[in-house]
């Protein structure tokens, strides 16, 4: 019976121990960097006001449409613009991506919609979102209005891909005029 006690009471010291040491380790934050639950939110936010703007939707108004490359589509289109997102008035660019390979300007000027492969857009968001890149909040969306997701099932929202290598951050970071924009070049 003694060597039975002793050997729950050197159990009960090592689950202690370990309960100590799990204690004493700092959290983790587990918040993804983009794609988390109040990305999607604000991206669901941001895709409203765009509808709203009629930038986006069923019924969008319509600007130059010009040959274009990957990642972003064959065809482009851009929009350059002020929007109001939940209390926060910010620059935005939205650009919409056209395809498939092949497609000349010319049959997407007839037919938008049946060419939209997907919305790409940059938000300048209140000072200290991320200071490092901007400030600006980036999503892609499908045609519909849905985020889509990289190849690990993330959504497309927030600070998509910052710290990479490649991707929207690494890409726009090379930018002319620091301004994260290729086709415009203006102070903030």
């Amino acid at each position: 019976m003694k060597s039975r006690t002793m050997a729950l009471t050197s159990v009960a010291a090592v689950v202690v121990a370990a309960g100590l040491v799990f204690q004493v380790q700092p959290a983790v934050d587990q918040t993804p960097v983009f794609g988390g639950p109040d990305d999607v939110t604000y991206a669901k936010a941001l895709w409203t006001e765009l509808e709203e703007a009629r930038l986006v939707g069923d019924n969008p108004i319509h600007s130059y449409f010009y040959a274009g490359t990957e990642p972003h589509g064959f065809v482009l289109e851009i929009f350059d613009t002020e929007l109001t997102v939940a209390e926060h008035t910010g620059r935005v660019m939205v650009k919409n991506n056209y395809g498939p390979e092949g497609v000349e300007p010319e049959a997407v000027s007839d037919d938008p919609g049946g060419h939209l492969a997907a919305v790409t857009v940059m938000f300048r968001r209140e000072a200290g979102y991320d200071d490092d890149n901007k400030n600006w909040f980036w999503a892609k969306y499908l045609p519909n209005g849905e985020l889509d997701k990289n190849p690990a099932g993330m959504q497309l929202a927030g600070r998509v891909a910052k710290g990479a290598e490649m991707g929207c951050i690494a890409c726009h970071s090379a930018a002319p005029g620091d301004d994260y924009l290729y086709v415009t070049d203006r102070p903030d």
